[in-house]
């Protein structure tokens, strides 16, 4: 039987699917400090044992997009506040390659504040 982390990626659909899992093997492969877990019923990521980012979907485009913990402290253009204290998102669409520039620079940034 799968983990409830392991039944939310296999319920996508593509390419929502295909989507999450790079970014989800992305995540994990920029520090063995990062670890996977099912919290507030979405995949969250833990940096060090502290609440990191999380991928989720938005509601009316059903674009996926990484949620980042303490990026209210980042100063990146393309990351959007909105109505967020904490974090900050970084939009993600399905259809185009991986923005890894911005993936790997935002979170790289994100985990300084946890050294």
């Amino acid at each position: 039987m799968l983990s409830e982390l392991n039944q939310f990626y296999e319920k996508l659909e593509e390419p929502e699917k295909s989507c999450f899992l790079a970014l989800r093997d992305y995540i994990l492969s920029l520090s063995e400090h990062i670890t996977p877990e099912w919290k507030y019923k979405l995949p969250f990521f833990y940096f060090k044992g502290k609440m990191f980012c999380y991928l989720w979907m938005d509601k009316k485009t059903k674009e996926p997009y990484i949620g980042i913990a303490k990026a209210q402290l980042l100063d990146f253009e393309y990351l959007v506040q909105g109505d967020r204290k904490r974090m900050k998102i970084l939009p993600i669409p399905a259809n185009e390659d991986l923005p890894i520039g911005k993936i790997k620079e935002s979170l790289e940034a994100a985990m300084q504040f946890y050294n």
